[in-house]
């Protein structure tokens, strides 16, 4: 089979159409024939040489792929062979075959394409984990996404939304939040000309937001700290903004906030599949019924992954960029 590789770190032309082994799947795996690929800021960082795939994983970038099933491993019962389904997965998807372990498979949502199913799986699984597994966003709650108009905060917006949260985006640009108020966001920050720390002080009297879904890591830290109501909870999924930030802990007290940092990729086989298990019991109904749906800003060649890149390393999207086959 092809896929791309990655044989020297560096930037969008370190990406190579290369002829590879064919993947054979193990006990618990199904081999999926991959129609899609998402692309996701975790692809650019392996891609630069800053995040290697977990032990075991595949070498190649690729978080997410739809397909069709082609071949079940030892072990897997529920599926067959010929089966559209999309995936979560450790590394691997920029190719024309994965293997998957069963835990990280999920159906194609009634009333979705294959090609589009493949927007799912990651920003799904990261945003119902974190926002609502974790720090419990509830309905009539306040609650801000850092990016808005990224894959992480257009799904964020939507399911916020579908339980009945007030929901507050950042994002750069008129075009970005006007997108993110038609996906139903409530207030609209434009972080290049606006405080959102301010900005929410005034439109919630003072009170601040319950939950926090951060991106940026230590540029945003004290502000996020500061922008919590009492009780709130703050969940940082990136470091776009730095790894190192100061913390005023006597703040953090007075605010009785939490603070929670999780990654995905590495997380054990069991705790991917309890959170596939979540989003297929509760986001893909939401899916089907028409209230969430995958927002893709465009498709492009998987031979085309450097240019794929470049789009997303510029902001210059709003939703997701997918590589097709």
């Amino acid at each position: 089979m092809h896929a791309i590789t990655i044989p020297v770190p560096g930037g969008p032309e370190a990406l190579v159409w290369a002829e590879v082994p064919d993947p054979a799947p193990g006990e618990g795996e199904v081999l999926v024939e991959v129609v899609a690929a998402g692309v996701n800021r975790a692809d650019l960082l392996q891609r630069q040489g800053f995040y290697d795939p977990p032990p075991g994983a595949s070498p190649y970038p690729g978080l997410e792929v739809s397909g069709r099933i082609a071949a079940l491993g030892p072990g897997v019962n529920g599926w067959t062979v010929g089966d559209e389904v999309c995936a979560l997965l450790a590394g691997g998807g920029y190719a024309e075959k994965v293997c998957v372990p069963v835990g990280q498979l999920l159906p194609v949502p009634t009333g979705v394409d294959l090609v589009s199913a493949a927007a799912l799986p990651e920003v799904t699984a990261t945003v119902w984990s974190n926002v609502f597994m974790i720090a419990h966003l509830g309905p009539g709650e306040t609650f801000l996404v850092h990016g808005g108009g990224s894959g992480i905060g257009t799904m964020a917006v939507q399911l916020a939304k579908a339980v009945g949260a007030r929901v507050a985006v950042t994002a750069g640009g008129a075009e970005k939040l006007e997108r993110c108020r038609e996906l139903g966001a409530d207030i609209l920050i434009d972080y290049r000309e606006q405080d959102f720390v301010e900005e929410l002080r005034k439109l919630t009297g003072g009170i601040g937001v319950d939950v926090v879904l951060d991106i940026i890591g230590a540029k945003y830290l004290e502000r996020n700290l500061d922008v919590l109501a009492v009780n709130g909870r703050l969940a940082i999924i990136g470091l776009q903004g730095g790894r190192k930030g100061e913390l005023d802990l006597g703040k953090l007290l007075a605010k009785r906030a939490a603070i929670t940092a999780t990654s995905l990729r590495g997380r054990p086989l069991a705790e991917k599949a309890t959170i596939v298990a979540a989003v297929r019991e509760h986001v893909w109904p939401l899916i089907a019924g028409g209230r969430v749906g995958a927002v893709i800003d465009r498709t492009m060649p998987m031979t085309d992954a450097a240019a794929a890149h470049r789009v997303v390393e510029d902001s210059a999207h709003v939703g997701k960029v997918l590589l097709t086959l």
